[in-house]
């Protein structure tokens, strides 16, 4: 077993690597992220186009407008959780071909109709300024790097907007909706920083290669990893009007605009915390959710909110095992 593995009760692996018509991403991403297998390799390619032949990817697909949208034309945040930004969203995670004509024209659609006029995306049907929250942009310019639109000059508006959102440099407009700013307010959270929306930030700004970021998204990461340790991630006390939301610790698939404990934890850990004895309680909290096989279960789920469910509530699950193992592979 690899070194990592130690910490686990059983070896998920082969549960995670075999042959699954219901979850294809599953082996894609355990063969890549956990066993290191390159694009190229065989079992990587045919693990890959499964993906796009059984699962919930083709449900989605099946259920897109042919000018590229979901359910009705427009700024597409609404209905939740079927209307183009989620189904974006969510082709990103479940491992979605970004070269499939489907697949491009739904990020076209989405790129052309939700931007507002500061640049960033806006959760409103006709999309405004203070419609653009941290989550909404977090989650679409992650899912669109991940879905090959880095270099587009929309999402490099965007991700600008994002870190000077963080930040609040560079003449940032501070409203009284939407992103408040700077260090993650948000009206949603009553001008308070949310937590939420810093991951979500954070993971996007992420995705963009070191060698790419400009000072500003640099600047923004290390905001949010101040913030993000500002408080034991495994509390998740983080600032907050009413009692800390128990959906920190319910560990789900896929993720939307909540986050969790693992969510937090990983992103932590890319930035290059690993090791830091803050993350200790986050990282036995994690270890302590596994099961007698080395399985973690889907405790959130948005079963029959999405075009196709993904796995039963309650019952182990291959996604967050997947999400549990990438951490601790990069951990220990």
């Amino acid at each position: 077993m690899l070194n990592w593995t130690n910490v686990l009760n059983d070896d998920p692996l082969p549960w995670l690597l075999e042959p699954d018509p219901n979850n294809p991403g599953v082996r894609y991403f355990a063969l890549r992220d956990l066993l290191g297998r390159p694009e190229d390799d065989p079992e990587v390619q045919a693990a890959k186009a499964a993906i796009m032949t059984t699962g919930p990817v083709p449900a989605i697909l099946d259920a897109q407008y042919p000018d590229g949208y979901w359910v009705k034309p427009g700024g597409g945040y609404s209905p939740k959780y079927r209307s183009t930004v989620w189904q974006i969203i969510f082709l990103a995670e479940l491992g979605a071909d970004p070269a499939d004509e489907r697949v491009q024209r739904g990020c076209e659609y989405l790129l052309s109709h939700s931007i507002a006029s500061n640049g960033a995306f806006s959760a409103y049907q006709k999309p405004v300024p203070s419609g653009s929250v941290l989550c909404l942009n977090g989650n679409l310019l992650y899912a669109l790097q991940r879905l090959g639109y880095r270099d587009d000059p929309h999402v490099q508006t965007a991700l600008d907007w994002l870190a000077r959102a963080i930040t609040g440099e560079g003449g940032f407009r501070y409203l009284r909706s939407g992103t408040c700013g700077p260090g993650f307010a948000c009206s949603a959270n009553e001008r308070q920083p949310c937590a939420w929306g810093a991951n979500k930030a954070m993971k996007a700004l992420l995705a963009v290669p070191a060698e790419q970021r400009s000072p500003a998204m640099q600047r923004a990461i290390e905001v949010g990893a101040q913030f993000l340790l500002s408080r034991d991630p495994a509390v998740a006390d983080y600032p907050y009007t009413q009692r800390v939301s128990s959906t920190w610790f319910k560990f789900g698939f896929p993720l939307t605009y909540w986050s969790d404990v693992l969510e937090t934890t990983a992103i932590l850990v890319e930035m290059g915390y690993g090791r830091d004895p803050r993350l200790a309680n986050a990282l036995q909290l994690i270890l302590s959710k596994q099961d007698a096989q080395g399985r973690w279960k889907l405790e959130n789920a948005l079963t029959g909110k999405m075009w196709a469910d993904i796995e039963e509530k309650g019952k182990p699950s291959k996604w967050v095992t997947l999400r549990a193992l990438r951490v601790l592979k990069h951990l220990l």
